[in-house]
């Protein structure tokens, strides 16, 4: 029989009315029209306007077909992580499944890769804002720009995981409403039907007037996958968060089912209207940048200015997001105890305190890299943390091979969403990952990637499969049926872990899962 929800002093009971608790103990505080935008929203990163000029002068209008090839994986990642999610939301996600479908070690590894990728992400969007701040207002200096946002969002995320919803639904918002814009603005200028604008209305013909569609050859397609691949990473926010929500399991099915015309519309649409506006090797779009550039060529007046208020809202949006997603990711590690214990305590606005300071501690450790060692230690950082999507979405792939055969066997009730064509598309998948990352070795600025991040994730697979050899030897269980390592099942509408019926994804040691929480 499972164990009954255990009150905490700080969380409460969640078993009473009007005090909404989500199955691992934290707040479930999100609403819906948070998940939504979030879902929505999270795969927009500040890469996407960014970025996206590197890779349109390497590929040419061929980087369309990057974009797609992308787009298709994650698509199909998100599939995967979108079945067992539904079946088992959870805040720990696909590290919480990896331990349970592959071993302790392989959760232990993917959650502390993860968490390390976006405490590097803080410090890289914290000077990214910075830079734009400061460009605003430079009596400030860049670094106090840099603090300052970073304080401001973490002081968000302390207050409550409403608070998070909240800032990131009108960040998500803003990026939404200027990317839809900016798609319907752009056609009317591709026709020649926009009131005022400057653009020649050449249709399509600049996909093939300057080179052809393949500029550079068949092989800049594989180049431009390099340079889009890592603005896609958040996709697979919304999983982690759904476990604060009211109902998880319906979040996670919109998010999983709305991906692809997300990733058709934000990424493919945009990039597209921005080759059909201005010729894919105008010096303009890595100058100024491709959105830019491509407002430009409309005759929108301060297009540089709208498009800086627009990357700082995305800067912003991705900094509230790697903030919460790696607290979260290192609460769940902490409730498992593959990490301090501390980090698993909730306090009294069902928020954990501890996971959200260390996660912003080295987040400002690493700005500070940035500042004193940027060419050494924090360019070691960034390469060393460079290839983690990769291997996450590897992991992903990996772990649903295992968990559906679980969810069958013992829960198939919860099998709401299902990966198509399993088991080939997964490992389809699995191929297309592998063929990227071998591919990156070939390319001089992918090499370092790819080396340093294998040398991180192979020291935190030794260091996990040390914690499985000594727990071994101390008599305790090494796998998945490991003291809150496995997950149970939750009978409320939403579904979520902890407090359900007996079911062969309760823990062996849920009790010890409770007295961390």
């Amino acid at each position: 029989m499972a164990p009954l929800p255990t009150p905490t002093k700080e969380g409460g009971d969640p078993t009473q009315p009007g005090n909404p608790q989500s199955p691992d103990g934290l707040r479930a505080g999100l609403k819906n029209r948070h998940l939504s935008m979030i879902a929505i929203g999270g795969v927009i990163g500040a890469g996407l306007f960014v970025g996206s000029g590197s890779g349109i002068a390497a590929a040419g209008p061929a980087i369309l077909l990057s974009y797609a090839l992308v787009g298709a994986m994650v698509v199909l990642v998100m599939r995967m992580l979108g079945e067992m999610a539904a079946a088992q939301p959870t805040s720990g996600s696909f590290s919480a499944y990896a331990d349970r479908a592959l071993g302790r070690w392989a959760g232990f590894s993917i959650g502390w890769l993860y968490w390390f990728f976006w405490v590097v992400v803080l410090a890289v969007e914290a000077t990214a804002g910075a830079v734009i701040l400061e460009g605003w207002v430079p009596a400030v200096p860049q670094w106090a720009w840099a603090l300052i946002v970073m304080v401001v969002l973490t002081a968000s995320n302390l207050a409550s995981v409403a608070s998070y919803g909240e800032f990131e639904f009108w960040f998500a918002g803003i990026k939404v409403v200027a990317i839809g814009a900016f798609v319907v603005i752009g056609l009317l200028a591709v026709f020649g039907v926009l009131p005022g604008s400057h653009n020649a209305g050449a249709g399509f013909s600049h996909l093939t007037d300057t080179g052809g569609f393949l500029p550079k050859g068949p092989g800049a397609i594989l180049t431009g996958v390099l340079l889009v691949v890592f603005s896609f990473m958040g996709s697979e926010i919304v999983t982690l968060a759904a476990g604060e929500s009211a109902d998880p399991r319906g979040a996670v099915s919109k998010a999983t089912n709305s991906v692809i015309w997300r990733i058709a519309i934000f990424y493919l649409g945009s990039i597209f209207v921005v080759l059909t506006l201005v010729p894919w090797n105008d010096k303009s779009i890595e100058k100024d940048g491709s959105y830019v550039a491509a407002l430009n060529s409309i005759g929108l007046p301060h297009a540089g200015d709208i498009m800086n208020v627009i990357v700082l809202t995305a800067v912003l949006s991705c900094l509230n997001s790697g903030l919460y997603t790696a607290s979260r990711m290192a609460f769940s590690l902490g409730r498992r105890k593959d990490a301090p214990v501390a980090f698993a305590r909730i306090n009294k606005r069902g928020v954990p305190q501890v996971a959200i300071l260390s996660s912003v501690l080295f987040g400002f450790l690493a700005v500070w890299f940035n500042y004193q060692w940027p060419d050494t230690v924090f360019q070691f950082l960034l390469n060393s943390s460079g290839a983690v999507a990769l291997f996450v979405w590897l992991v992903i792939c990996c772990t649903q091979l295992r968990m559906r055969g679980i969810i069958l066997r013992e829960n198939p009730d919860k099998l709401v969403v299902r990966m198509w064509l399993f088991p080939y598309l997964t490992w389809a998948t699995i191929v297309m990952i592998v063929f990227v990352l071998v591919y990156m070795l070939t390319d001089d600025s992918g090499r370092d990637q790819v080396l340093l991040s294998l040398l991180v994730a192979a020291i935190v697979v030794a260091v996990a499969l040390v914690r499985d050899h000594r727990r071994r030897q101390n008599g305790g269980a090494p796998g998945a049926g490991a003291a809150g390592s496995a997950l149970a099942v939750d009978e409320r509408p939403g579904g979520g872990e902890g407090t359900g019926r007996k079911s062969g994804l309760q823990p062996v040691a849920e009790q010890e899962g409770h007295k961390a929480g």
